[in-house]
């Protein structure tokens, strides 16, 4: 292999972990405002499974997924003035054209990304940035979370969920978390205030008085969610196909609904190193893969069983 190419996790199908092959494209090159990173580790989030079996936003393969990175600035474009060659960085490239992340390298405009902070190191940074952003976005600029506010996080212990837990505490929630019983004692780890197990428990019917509800789940749990929250509070879903007749009951209950996607933010993955570098924001690492073996990784996200995140290593 030359200088001039990489390794990437392509596909030239859509379908299950078994599409994933190891390929060999040219190396890319930074373009205006952008920079070149060598990966050194890149998370998973299930957009990637899901796109990955029906192609989603990106439409027909082939295509290389990954949106999460982290690793060392090689080269910059003309423009760039926040990096330099050697810089340690990480970032989220624009969801969703901007994939690309599962590869040797990466090109991303300058400010998909930041300086990788000193207390943590490439896999925290790598698995940090897309479900950090989402709970960044969801609950900071969205929602405006403050001290006191009630939030009820669906599937606390899940990738997005366990950041946005940690996120609401570092802005003084209280916290309410639903996963299963097993999970309990890792969302009390984590500062959930009151766990909820949704296989023996109704939420719709145990939380009561919300002001915030992150809903990353979709489908029936949003309107379900409604009635946990006060007069006022907020629905907000990371999947953002509101279900049938969603619209209408929050009218009829007096509360509120957003529906967003997660985007590309400099000054969002900024806040978001400061937290890591305080100690207040941790990603829970559930497992490590090298970048030949995503398969393996996809058909473990596929289960959507593990705590925390998946993340590729090079």
């Amino acid at each position: 292999m030359t200088t001039n190419t990489m390794r990437a996790i392509s596909q030239h199908a859509l379908g299950g972990p078994e599409v994933l092959t190891v390929v060999e494209l040219p190396r890319p090159e930074p373009g205006l405002s952008e920079i070149l990173v060598k990966v050194r580790a890149a998370g998973l989030n299930p957009t990637d499974w899901k796109h990955r079996a029906g192609g989603l936003f990106l439409g027909e393969p082939p295509f290389v997924l990954g949106w999460d990175v982290a690793g060392t600035v090689e080269a910059v474009g003309f423009g760039v003035t926040l990096f330099k060659p050697g810089d340690e960085v990480f970032g989220m490239l624009p969801y969703p054209h901007g994939a690309g992340a599962h590869a040797d390298y990466v090109t991303g405009p300058a400010r998909a990304f930041a300086h990788r902070p000193a207390a943590i190191d490439p896999v925290q940074a790598g698995a940090l940035p897309l479900a950090a952003l989402t709970a960044w976005q969801a609950l900071v600029d969205t929602a405006q979370v403050k001290a006191g506010d009630r939030v009820l996080v669906h599937a606390a212990a899940g990738g997005v969920g366990h950041l946005a837990v940690q996120i609401a505490k570092s802005r003084g929630a209280y916290v309410i978390g639903t996963a299963g019983a097993a999970k309990h004692d890792f969302l009390r780890g984590i500062g959930v205030d009151e766990p909820v197990d949704y296989r023996s428990t109704d939420f719709a019917e145990a939380v009561r008085d919300i002001d915030v509800v992150l809903d990353t789940i979709g489908g029936e749990y949003q309107l379900r969610s409604l009635r946990t929250l006060r007069p006022g509070g907020l629905l907000v879903s990371i999947l953002p196909v509101p279900f049938e007749g969603l619209a209408e009951e929050a009218e009829r209950l007096g509360v509120r609904t957003a529906m967003m996607l997660v985007e590309a933010d400099h000054a969002g993955l900024a806040a978001i190193a400061d937290l890591a570098e305080r100690g207040l924001l941790r990603a829970e690492i559930a497992e490590t893969f090298p970048l030949e073996e995503a398969a393996k990784a996809h058909a473990l996200g596929d289960t959507g069983r593990t705590t925390g995140k998946l993340v590729l290593v090079n």
